[in-house]
């Protein structure tokens, strides 16, 4: 008869919201009980739809994601938010502006709100996000958001994490034809053009509509749409959870969430191994032999792809 899983998983799949903090400490602090506790959560998980959510700076992802959020509890479903921060300087932790921002969430058990630290990740994810995903998604929350950092080109990784991603664009921050040039128009699912009450929101929403329509930007059947909302009074929030139901709808019918979430586990293992392999050549043995073979490639005795072979023979 088999074990029965630790006492955190046990609790945080009971809806305690502290067990649920505890297990994504254990993630970001690379815990040697996270093999036990991810073992226990993976028949648990697979529910939930993961929304990633980025944009530039300045285009409201915080209110967004806190508009949403509102939205999906009016619905009556469980909402996780991972809002990946920019890292400390000085303690390497995240900063807590979204927290801040989202506060009137934090009483309501139907929502779990944490900030995680991207530690210099370029990519505006923490490395460890897809495993704090699995931690909220084995603990019975309907939809996990993921707001990212909003670094511009290299946050083109939230495709990868997400089931659906939602790009964020605002008027006033320059035209559709920069956005498209910073990467982040080859990745959406849908776009919403926020602080729709301002001046240009009309035009960008335009050239966005003509910019994917030039690129012939569908996926399989789907056609993105292009929405537009105020997220600080909530205006065009609706259409937007709509969109998003819709979405994943498509996702299931053609199969093309089972064929995302493979390409998500891959390069979780990917990530894994990676890192494993990287803390064997950090001890002592595997540093020595690394700077041997470093030596050998720049004297010209051995080349990089004959020393990166003897170091995975010998990792």
């Amino acid at each position: 008869m088999p074990s029965p899983p630790p006492p955190p998983v046990a609790a945080a799949r009971d809806g305690d919201v502290r067990a649920v903090a505890r297990l994504i400490s254990l993630v970001e602090d690379e815990s040697a009980s996270l093999r036990q506790v991810m073992a226990a959560l993976a028949p648990h998980t697979g529910h939930a739809h993961v929304v990633g959510i980025t944009g530039s700076p300045g285009v409201g992802k915080s209110t967004s994601t806190s508009a949403l959020l509102r939205e999906l509890r009016a619905l009556g479903r469980r909402v996780g938010v991972l809002a990946v921060d920019p890292s400390s300087p000085f303690s390497g932790g995240a900063l807590l502006g979204d927290r801040v921002r989202m506060g009137d969430h934090t009483t309501d058990p139907g929502v779990y709100i944490r900030s995680m630290a991207s530690r210099g990740h370029l990519g505006g994810l923490a490395w460890t996000t897809p495993q704090a995903i699995r931690v909220l998604d084995a603990a019975g929350y309907d939809v996990i958001l993921v707001e990212t950092v909003g670094v511009g080109q290299s946050e083109v990784e939230i495709a990868g994490l997400a089931d659906t991603t939602m790009v964020l664009l605002a008027p006033g921050l320059g035209d559709g034809i920069q956005a498209a040039k910073a990467g982040i128009l080859e990745i959406g699912d849908l776009y919403v053009v926020n602080k729709a009450d301002r001046d240009g929101a009309g035009r960008v929403s335009r050239d966005l509509r003509s910019m994917l329509a030039l690129a012939g930007r569908r996926q399989g059947g789907w056609e993105q749409p292009v929405l537009q909302t105020v997220a600080q009074t909530g205006q065009g929030v609706p259409e937007v959870v709509a969109a998003l139901d819709q979405h994943l709808a498509w996702l299931r019918e053609t199969d093309t969430l089972t064929k995302r979430r493979s390409a998500r586990a891959r390069a979780e293992i990917e990530a894994i191994a990676v890192a494993a392999l990287r803390a064997r050549w950090g001890d002592v043995g595997g540093h020595a032999e690394l700077e041997s073979l470093a030596d050998g490639v720049a004297a010209g005795t051995t080349d990089p792809y004959a020393a990166a072979d003897r170091l995975l023979e010998h990792g």
